[in-house]
């Protein structure tokens, strides 16, 4: 899975680079608000004329200095084929820049300014993740075959096999049963959805609690219990690699060329802190162990107890049933001090997370650590209502150390040591304005508790808890290291289908 040689393959399976091997067609129709007969859909081609002017463009940015940079490239490329088509350009929005607002990041606290700036002169507004690529004059041909003055909502469906946590175990009886858009391939609303929805969100208040996987949930929001749109599945928009034999007839891909982000980060340069309690030491410590342990230069496992076995560390913190956010800032603050090599970047892991460190190698090369970074999977609670983000802790929280110095000078702290040290940490990091930087390829749940084709164009980082399976077997599987070999090698088809 990636090369023995450090130089080989990094780039291509890491930096927020997805790719995929196999494509799944789904039919254009649906059985919500926007369906339409085969009859009607040849009507709307030839008289639906669409013009590029007509789309605008919602790049999912943010405000990290590298996702700036990629959100640009994809700006300029947009325009770009629009200049080299003699058309005027479309409108290209970057998600990060649109207000101050927090939650716009969820998009559905949004809709109400696309509605007001774009609701009378576009037809569509689609969404693009930093590293999806379009073909601009494919896009147009395929929403032109849908009826602009009709509600739509548009993207490549996935779907659960089993009911999961993540999605709250929505649809339990039947979960494949609800689709809903994965967001790398691009997704789109037609103007008629995003005035109604925008109507909505001004009159009533959206829900304040968690955000946690944001597809599903905008999916539901649209769906709202049969009386909106079921999401139509278009074959043309993909997750295969950009240039690839599967994507001739697709209006997105995604993007092969790999960042400018330099070579990986060396091991030296991260410290791993791993939280543990005494109940633990001979339950999940040993699955480090025998995974990804090897491949940390510098690790300490903090626990309740001192163990010299393993060994752990005692902070002095009692252990707590959950939250943890006291073992947590002891463990930031003991990261500033001489007690720990002084490295440019701290991870900190739950026992039961499991994790490719090479891979995390990878990725922090596309950050600057004398930036002050936070990165990992993003969740949100009440981001509607003045909420924040946070990193979610199961999947693993990535500081830069400049990061660090400015939480722990801003004076914030637990308010109990059982208290929930991820969305403490989200609190105060909001509170001082540092942004929380999203990766999708750190998970807080199981691989099983993820759609099949979501994970099957990912190299991933991590995955989160033991539960029900075998983590050792998951690690071999997911996460170890000769998975760099095949991302090297564009993924071996065989190998990536069995994911």
């Amino acid at each position: 899975m990636l090369s023995n040689n450090p130089h080989i393959g990094h780039k291509v399976a890491g930096c927020l680079i997805f790719l995929s091997v196999f494509h799944i067609n789904f039919s254009a129709g649906s059985t919500g608000k926007g369906s339409q007969s085969q009859d009607d859909m040849q009507h709307v081609i030839h008289h639906n004329q669409l013009d590029l002017r007509e789309i605008v463009f919602v790049i999912q940015s943010q405000s990290n200095s590298f996702h700036v940079r990629q959100a640009e490239r994809l700006r300029a490329d947009l325009l770009q084929q629009a200049h080299t088509l003699k058309e005027k350009p479309p409108v290209v929005l970057l998600l990060h820049s649109l207000s101050d607002h927090e939650g716009d990041w969820s998009i559905l606290p949004l809709l109400p300014n696309l509605s007001n700036s774009f609701g009378k002169n576009s037809s569509w507004i689609v969404f693009l993740e930093e590293e999806t690529n379009v073909k601009t004059t494919k896009l147009v041909q395929v929403l032109s075959k849908f009826d602009k003055n009709k509600e739509w909502f548009l993207g490549k469906p996935l779907y659960d096999k089993e009911s999961t946590i993540i999605h709250h175990y929505a649809f339990a009886e039947n979960p494949s049963i609800f689709k809903y858009p994965d967001f790398v391939a691009a997704w789109a609303l037609s103007t008629p959805l995003v005035v109604r929805l925008a109507d909505k969100v001004r009159n009533e208040p959206l829900k304040s609690d968690f955000t946690i996987d944001l597809k599903h949930e905008v999916a539901l929001y649209i769906w709202d219990n049969g009386n909106g749109p079921h999401l139509t599945g278009v074959p043309e928009l993909c997750t295969e690699p950009e240039g690839s034999p599967q994507t001739q007839h697709c209006a997105t891909s995604l993007s092969t060329a790999p960042p400018l982000c330099g070579e990986p980060v060396n091991k030296e340069d991260i410290f791993v802190a791993v939280k543990t309690c005494r109940k633990f030491h001979s339950e999940r410590v040993p699955v480090i162990k025998k995974t990804w342990e090897k491949d940390a230069f510098f690790l300490e496992y903090y626990s309740d107890h001192a163990d010299p076995a393993i060994p752990t560390i005692n902070l002095g913190v009692p252990n707590t049933e959950r939250g943890h956010c006291g073992k947590t800032f002891a463990i930031l603050q003991r990261f500033l001090t001489s007690s720990v090599p002084n490295t440019k970047w701290l991870l900190v892991v739950d026992d039961d997370t499991l994790i490719s460190l090479s891979r995390l190698q990878v990725l922090l090369s596309c950050y600057d650590p004398s930036e002050p970074v936070c990165l990992g999977e993003r969740y949100g609670y009440g981001l509607s209502q003045g909420g924040y983000s946070y990193i979610t802790g199961g999947g693993g929280m990535v500081f830069s150390r400049e990061a660090v110095v400015q939480l722990l000078n801003s004076g914030c702290k637990c308010y109990s040591n059982d208290a929930p040290d991820d969305m403490v940490l989200g609190m105060c990091l909001n509170a001082i304005g540092l942004p929380v930087t999203h990766s999708a390829l750190f998970h807080q749940a199981r691989p099983e508790d993820y759609a099949r084709d979501f994970l099957a164009h990912q190299v991933p980082i991590s995955f989160h808890k033991h539960w029900n399976i075998d983590p050792i077997a998951v690690f071999n599987k997911w996460l170890k290291d000769d998975l760099r070999t095949k991302a090297a090698e564009g993924l071996d088809k065989s190998t990536k289908t069995e994911l």
